[in-house]
C-alpha cells in the first residue's frame, strides 16, 4: 500500500536525480516553472517535435467531455488541456465548466493571457496535494505532465479521489517508460543532450530542463503507477501508451 507522508525535514523527496528535503521540493519546482513559464508551450513543441499536441488531443478524445460537466484540470496553468476540453464540449452542443488549478502564479498568468475570449474557464491557485475545492464536486479530474512534479504522488491521487463525484473520471497524461526496443536509447540521448541545450537557448534555463528530464526518469513506470491509482481508491484503472511509451495516459473512475 502507498503510505502517506508529511513534510518532515528528515524525509527526502526526489528532485530530478537529487534527493532534497521534502519540505524544499515544492519551492524548487515552483522556481523551475516560474523560470520556464513564458516559453513553456514553445519548449514543449521543441521537446516533442509538436507530438505533445497529438497526445493532448488523444487525452481529451478519451475523456469525451460532455456539455454541463464540471472539470478540474490540475497543474494546467497554461490552459492547454482546459481549452481543448472547452472546445470539445462546445462541439457536442454546450459548455463545460472548467476550473484550472495550478500552484504557480506565473503559469496561471500565461493561461489567463492565452484564454482571453474563452468562456467557462476559472483559474485558481492551489496545491495538487491539498486542493482548495469541495469534495465530490467534479465530473472529471485531469492532470497532464504535472503529477510527477508533486512531492507526494499518493496525496495528489487521494485528492483526485476526494474531489470527484461518484461516477467521476480521473485521467492523467504523463511522460512514462519507453516500451519500444531501441527507442529508449535514442530518447535518452535526445533528452539528456539536446533538451537542456534547447532550454538554455530558448528559455534561458538549461538546468530547469535537465530537472524535467530527470524527473521523467524517476517517475513510476506504467503498471506501478496504475497500482498506485488503484490503492488510492479509484477503480477500473487502465493505461494507454503513446509513441512507444514515451508518454502514457492513465484512466480510472470513482465508484
Amino acid at each position: 500500500m502507498v503510505h502517506a507522508m508529511t513534510n518532515d525535514p528528515h524525509h527526502t523527496a526526489s528532485f530530478g536525480y537529487r534527493d532534497v528535503p521534502e519540505d524544499r521540493k515544492q519551492s524548487l519546482v515552483r522556481e523551475v516553472f516560474s523560470s520556464v513559464a513564458r516559453n513553456y508551450d514553445l519548449m514543449n513543441d521543441l521537446m516533442s517535435a509538436g507530438v505533445h499536441r497529438l497526445w493532448k488531443d488523444a487525452m481529451v478524445e478519451w475523456l469525451n467531455p460532455q456539455p454541463g460537466w464540471r472539470v478540474l484540470d490540475v497543474a494546467g496553468g497554461t490552459g492547454d488541456i482546459a481549452l481543448r476540453i472547452a472546445r470539445a464540449a462546445r462541439m457536442r452542443g454546450g459548455e463545460a465548466e472548467i476550473t484550472v488549478c495550478d500552484i504557480n502564479p506565473n503559469m496561471l498568468a500565461e493561461g489567463v493571457r492565452r484564454a482571453q475570449g474563452e468562456g467557462a474557464v476559472r483559474w485558481i491557485a492551489g496545491d495538487a496535494e491539498a486542493l482548495p475545492v469541495p469534495s465530490a464536486t467534479f465530473d472529471a479530474y485531469t492532470i497532464a505532465f504535472g503529477i510527477r512534479n508533486v512531492t507526494h504522488i499518493d496525496k495528489a491521487l487521494a485528492e483526485a479521489q476526494r474531489v470527484l463525484k461518484p461516477g467521476g473520471r480521473f485521467l492523467c497524461l504523463e511522460f512514462s517508460q519507453v516500451q519500444a526496443p531501441g527507442l529508449d536509447f535514442l530518447y535518452d540521448k535526445f533528452s539528456f543532450n539536446v533538451l537542456p541545450a534547447l532550454g538554455h537557448i530558448v528559455a534561458g534555463d538549461g538546468e530547469a530542463y535537465r530537472y524535467l528530464v530527470e524527473s521523467i526518469r524517476r517517475f513510476p513506470p506504467q503498471a506501478k503507477f496504475a497500482k498506485m491509482i488503484e490503492q488510492m481508491g479509484l477503480s477500473r484503472v487502465q493505461f494507454r501508451n503513446l509513441t512507444g511509451g514515451i508518454a502514457a495516459m492513465h484512466s480510472a473512475w470513482k465508484i
